[in-house]
């Protein structure tokens, strides 16, 4: 394991609206929070398309080669975390990444959430051997531990107690699915809190309470009506699974509270990715927001694919100048001339760029930022994501 140092200050649970669109923000040091023994989860979160799944798993292979026990966990159902891994395909299981430095005494273990085969375990650990035969074999389980809204967010909530519990790794990394679900799994417990308190619950758990309820003439009324709607068979299956998992519940509950409150501890850090466009940088600021709103620990933001040509000293005007005097000129000229055009344009991004980060600044002025330097392609290997990860440490 790393050794400690100095841990880098969280940022508190609020932020803070400045006037000023030019607030300077703090550098985010990447290194200190991955080598920092105290922080056990990261948590990498941003809507999509901002390279959240690259950030997160050079993150991950940077801690590892700097001697951390490492696992990333994504709950982002593409593949290109197996493939800049250099993974045939993830699973459920944590596999190991092989071709990475060692000599550090780190590892890394990579898995995707398959979380019908979360739930399953659970079921299979928390219940006897025929009452879960009975519920893994209940088609309305099987229907909600594939496909039901919110089952993901809970399973991932469960997966990551799990890998925590287990104690193998001293770092773990979580890549969230894209878009604002990804924070939707800090909703779980009290989803499944109202879930099971609900009175249709309660309702279909009546016949298994007492045949005083069963009897009973209201519910009568309503199971003729549930029938027409579901299907007497749905009904049924839905009755006998709820029956059967009923002893299950309140473990369930307990967990996710457990979870949300590690998410919660100084040992979690929370990085919100973005790239430097309107829309992205829209969305940290929620990100941002709904993180402090729930007491979260945010160690940053990370502003991928940032345009810089601050090392070539000729503006856009001067560049549009000169431009214009190659136009007339020879072939070689007119390629020049061309040339200066796209750096004028390059520069008008970057000051777009700089405009928006400025913004964010001013607006969360305790959220450390660093910016990362657009690549000329894909990252797809593990030499592309230590480019990455260089890139987190030492840019600002």
């Amino acid at each position: 394991m790393a050794a400690s140092g100095s841990a880098p200050k969280r940022v508190a649970a609020k932020t803070t609206r400045q006037p000023s669109a030019t607030h300077a923000p703090t550098a985010l040091e990447v290194d200190e929070l991955l080598a920092d023994a105290g922080t056990s989860i990261v948590v990498v979160c941003g809507s999509g398309g901002v390279g959240k799944t690259t950030t997160a798993a050079s993150l991950a292979l940077r801690a590892a080669e700097q001697g951390r026990k490492v696992c990333v966990l994504t709950i982002d159902p593409a593949r290109r975390l197996a493939q800049s891994l250099g993974l045939v395909e993830l699973d459920n299981t944590p596999r190991p990444v092989v071709g990475i430095d060692t000599s550090a005494g780190g590892s890394l273990d990579a898995m995707m959430l398959d979380m019908k085969s979360t739930f399953d375990e659970v079921v299979i650990a928390h219940a006897s051997k025929e009452k879960s035969a009975e519920i893994l074999s209940n088609p309305f389980y099987v229907a909600l531990s594939s496909s039901f809204a919110g089952t993901q967010e809970y399973m991932a909530m469960e997966k990551l107690g799990q890998l925590h519990a287990e104690g193998a790794w001293d770092l773990i990394i979580v890549d969230t699915p894209p878009s604002r679900s990804a924070l939707d799994f800090l909703d779980a417990p009290e989803r499944l809190s109202a879930l099971l308190d609900g009175r249709f619950i309660k309702l279909l758990l009546a016949p298994a309470k007492g045949p005083a309820r069963l009897l009973s003439t209201g519910f009568g009324v309503v199971t003729s009506a549930l029938n027409k709607v579901l299907g007497s068979q749905v009904l049924t299956d839905m009755q006998t699974f709820i029956a059967a998992f009923d002893t299950l519940f309140g473990g369930f509950r307990e967990r996710a509270r457990q979870t949300f409150a590690l998410l919660q501890d100084d040992r979690t850090a929370f990085l919100v990715i973005a790239t430097a466009e309107p829309a992205a940088m829209r969305e940290a600021s929620y990100f941002v927001e709904r993180l402090a709103a729930d007491q979260m620990p945010l160690a940053g933001l990370v502003v991928n694919r940032v345009h810089d040509s601050r090392l070539v000293p000729i503006s856009v005007a001067q560049a549009q100048a000169a431009s214009g005097h190659l136009a007339d000129g020879d072939a070689y000229e007119q390629a020049v001339g061309e040339l200066l055009d796209v750096h004028a344009s390059r520069l008008r991004v970057a000051e777009r760029e700089n405009r928006l980060r400025e913004r964010f600044s001013a607006a969360h002025v305790e959220v450390p930022v660093v910016a990362i330097p657009a690549l000329a392609g894909d990252v797809h290997d593990l030499e592309g994501l230590r480019l990455v990860g260089e890139s987190l440490a030492h840019q600002s």
